[in-house]
């Protein structure tokens, strides 16, 4: 395990067991259901259609029916008509994402790429065809927590943890005796999508991201949240202004919880490098989630993705993660140069908090200091003093709830 900062009294996370066991419940083909209020996502894209939506689920619903296809919900969506399709929601550069009704739930089914057949088929299959020996589900749930390791970055390191016998590995896992082609298939679909690896890992971890609610074949059903712009518009429309104030400074609050849980409670920090509001999602608590992680890092990742090649520090931008170049090697530092805290305070917090759209509260004592806390965490180069940063914005956000201001 790494090191780095914690809280008293708190262990920072260890994730090879953790890994091993997301691999289990993918192989087991039930993932938890877990019913939650949730609110509707309102965003949809231009490029996306009821038609794309409803063929693409007809072709699933196909797969399922021909047993190329598993997973806990396909007989809720494709046979008992308990998932009633919505409306497309994005169907841009391969990914889908569909807003679904689930036992009159509002959820949302996911995927990288429209069909089952377009996902890297998983070699065991092929040899079980040529009929060779069934690989023990044993091996094939190593393997798996292996290539999930080894996507989100974290191959490489502490491979002891997930062999035969470990704590908390496969060996100390029930398992099944025989597993179906399509569960096979479905989960090793599942498996490449990062996304999905991400959040699998996460769950019961953290408050900040989506609930996985299920899945049917390479589609994977998340809790919907009101997200993006939704919620943006929403509470500055709040004709209340104490009441808008008071939920701003909450959510500020938990905006910065997530900053620090993502820095500290895993053995290795989470990068956010796409933030902007879409991105996020509030719950009815006002907690913060980030709803779309496909741009979401452990830091070997991140370091694995920023060190290339380069002539300056332009090419050393990766999205809202950024590096420098160093020019005598002319390779990028693998290390990051800005951090999760600096990019939302710039993009966030600051038109959260202008002097503006603060109007005649703007020249309060305190609505001065957080604005000036929020523009020198916005600044490039406060990296060092991020955690200072950070308990300054923490004290001053507490202080405004209180007073109500």
């Amino acid at each position: 395990m790494s090191g780095g900062r914690r809280r008293p009294g708190c262990c920072r996370i260890i994730l090879a067991p953790l890994l091993a066991c997301a691999a289990f419940c993918l192989l087991l083909g039930g993932l938890p259901l877990r019913p939650r209020a949730t609110d509707k996502d309102v965003f949809l894209s231009d490029a996306c259609t009821d038609e794309d939506g409803k063929r693409i689920l007809r072709r699933l619903c196909w797969d399922f029916a021909e047993g190329s296809a598993a997973g806990d919900l396909c007989p809720d969506l494709c046979v008992r008509g308990l998932m009633v399709y919505q409306r497309c929601l994005y169907y841009e550069r391969g990914k889908k994402v569909m807003a679904v009704r689930w036992r009159g739930r509002p959820v949302v089914l996911k995927s990288q790429l429209e069909n089952l057949s377009s996902y890297r088929p998983l070699g065991w299959l092929e040899y079980q065809d040529a009929g060779a020996e069934d690989a023990s589900p044993l091996a094939i749930l190593h393997a798996a927590t292996l290539e999930v390791r080894r996507w989100l970055g974290l191959a490489g390191e502490g491979e002891d943890d997930v062999e035969e016998g470990a704590h908390g590995s496969p060996a100390s896992l029930p398992a099944r005796k025989i597993y179906s082609r399509a569960e096979l298939t479905s989960m090793w679909s599942l498996l490449q999508q990062e996304e999905y690896a991400f959040l699998r890992v996460l769950q019961d971890l953290s408050a900040h991201v989506p609930k996985v609610l299920g899945s049917c074949g390479h589609f994977y059903a998340v809790e919907s949240l009101s997200a993006g712009h939704a919620w943006d518009r929403n509470i500055f429309s709040l004709e209340n202004g104490e009441q808008r104030a008071t939920d701003v400074h909450r959510l500020a609050l938990s905006f910065l919880d997530m900053v620090r849980h993502f820095d500290d409670d895993f053995a290795h920090k989470v990068h956010l490098c796409d933030v902007k509001p879409e991105n996020f999602a509030i719950r009815k608590d006002l907690t913060v989630v980030a709803i779309d992680v496909d741009m979401a890092f452990f830091q070997p990742k991140m370091e694995e993705i920023l060190g290339h090649q380069c002539a300056g520090d332009d090419d050393c931008r990766f999205f809202d993660c950024t590096s420098s170049c160093d020019l005598a090697a002319r390779h990028c530092r693998r290390q990051r140069a800005n951090t999760n805290l600096q990019v939302i305070c710039q993009k966030i917090f600051r038109p959260w908090f202008s002097p503006t759209l603060l109007g005649a509260k703007a020249g309060l004592p305190l609505q001065v200091e957080l604005q000036r806390a929020v523009r020198e965490c916005a600044a490039p180069g406060q990296a060092a003093v991020d955690r200072d940063v950070r308990l300054r914005l923490l004290r001053v956000l507490t202080r405004l709830l209180q007073e109500g201001k």
